[in-house]
């Protein structure tokens, strides 16, 4: 279907190659106006030609009533006007067609090429009638008025609706333009609200993890020193009263030193909460999933930011918590210890501690061996325990596992650029490596 300048809506609701209703009965009324006016042209045009009136008058009838297919087929409406421009008959028919196939959207030489026939067929015929009636009527004005008025009646019959025309059609396709562009942006802000949506979930579980993370690290250790010296404590409590009151305070210690660090863990995610919902209330519901991206990696910004967590120069003290657990540990260290960044000594710290904790928990009694390498660009450390005695005091702890220590701590090293290795050695012990870009 050949659209035109009116507006025009994608769905059809009307007959045939209406789009609409409302275009089927404009059309409809259009061509019933055109074919009166040409049945009434048409009986001037059959008494001139000498034939019957009622010929002329259907003729009229059919050449007008072609304008009801003026949508559909807007060239044959302007041919049918040209054909009849000699009779003087169909001004609507040509003013209608003109401005119709000006707005379609066919190629612009066709549209020139018609439009210049009928400016030239009306000029043609407006200057032959003009001499023929002044003629008669003994009228001599010269030949310069008959050119110059069939020229201007030509143009005022032409070029208003070819003119009109042309306006409409590029506005029509402008204003399509511009909603296929409306469109395609909504279509894109939905496709970016989706992925931002994806990302924030996906930011909300890698907060998640870092959480559960950060609170295995904290308590596992902690809480398994406790266990342990509370195994001991029972076991020693009749035997040995001093050594009771040493482990009673060395637990008390160590639960203060949990307590102490889960609260500023818990410190800095209530911060953190009460910023990312400020921050969602105010911004457009349409960014609500980029906000939440952003609130949950800010959120993980200041936990890490308030809380540099443990370094390297605190690893003294855990290896000491743990020989007074009942553990043999001997720390080596190679190379020239020097400042790395807080985020690098926080992971090498943290991979001695979950290491140690599981000897703990699986190895009671065992001796251990830690070593740590400070090389060019990179640090390495090593936990390797004995295979566990027989028999220990501190084996009746029972310590649980919930065996997500060496993922915690793959996953912190891998986040670094890093390589983690564990696994059983020939001895029958069990061996953690890790090794970490400096920078």
């Amino acid at each position: 279907m050949t659209t035109t300048g009116e507006d025009h809506e994608p769905a059809r609701g009307g007959p045939w190659w209406w789009d609409r209703r409302r275009g089927a009965v404009l059309d409809v009324s259009l061509g019933a106006v055109s074919a009166l006016e040409c049945a009434a042209e048409g009986i001037p045009f059959a008494r001139d030609a000498g034939v019957p009136t009622a010929m002329g008058v259907l003729f009229g009838l059919l050449a007008g009533s072609v304008l009801v297919v003026r949508r559909k087929w807007p060239i044959a409406v302007v041919l049918v006007a040209l054909a009849i421009t000699p009779a003087e008959m169909g001004f609507l028919l040509g003013v209608v067609g003109l401005y119709t196939l000006a707005a379609c959207e066919l190629p612009r030489r066709i549209i020139g090429a018609l439009a210049g026939m009928s400016f030239l067929g009306t000029l043609i015929v407006t200057f032959v009638r003009l001499r023929q009636d002044m003629g008669q009527d003994g009228v001599d004005l010269g030949e310069w008025f008959f050119a110059f008025a069939a020229i201007g009646s030509s143009l005022g019959l032409t070029a208003p609706p070819l003119l009109l025309g042309l306006y409409v059609g590029q506005r029509r396709r402008l204003m399509e333009s511009l909603r296929e562009r409306a469109d395609s942006l909504e279509r894109e802000l939905q496709l970016l609200a989706e992925r931002a949506e994806e990302r924030a979930e996906w930011a909300r579980g890698e907060e998640r993890t870092r959480i559960a993370r950060e609170m295995h690290d904290v308590v596992a250790h902690r809480v398994s020193l406790m266990v342990v010296h509370a195994a001991a404590l029972q076991a020693v409590a009749r035997k040995d009263p001093e050594k009771a009151v040493k482990n009673a305070a060395l637990v008390g210690d160590m639960g203060r030193q949990a307590l102490t660090e889960l609260r500023e863990m818990l410190g800095v995610l209530r911060s953190g909460g009460e910023g990312a919902r400020a921050e969602r209330a105010a911004v457009p519901l349409a960014a609500v999933g980029v906000a939440a991206a952003a609130a949950a990696s800010r959120a993980a910004g200041e936990g890490e930011s308030s809380s540099e967590g443990p370094s390297l120069s605190e690893l003294d003290e855990l290896i000491g918590q743990s020989e007074a657990a009942g553990m043999v540990v001997a720390l080596s260290v190679e190379g020239e210890g020097r400042a790395y960044a807080a985020e690098v000594e926080s992971t090498a710290f943290r991979v001695v501690q979950e290491a140690l904790t599981n000897v703990h928990k699986h190895a009671a009694g065992a001796k251990t061996y830690v070593r740590l390498a400070h090389r060019v660009s990179e640090i390495a450390m090593q936990v390797e325990n004995e295979p566990p005695p027989v028999a220990s005091a501190a084996s009746s702890a029972r310590l649980p596992s919930g065996g997500n220590g060496l993922v915690g701590m793959k996953e912190r090293v891998a986040a670094l650029g890093g390589v983690f290795v564990s696994g059983p050695t020939d001895a029958g012990g069990f061996r953690v490596s890790a090794v970490i870009p400096a920078s």
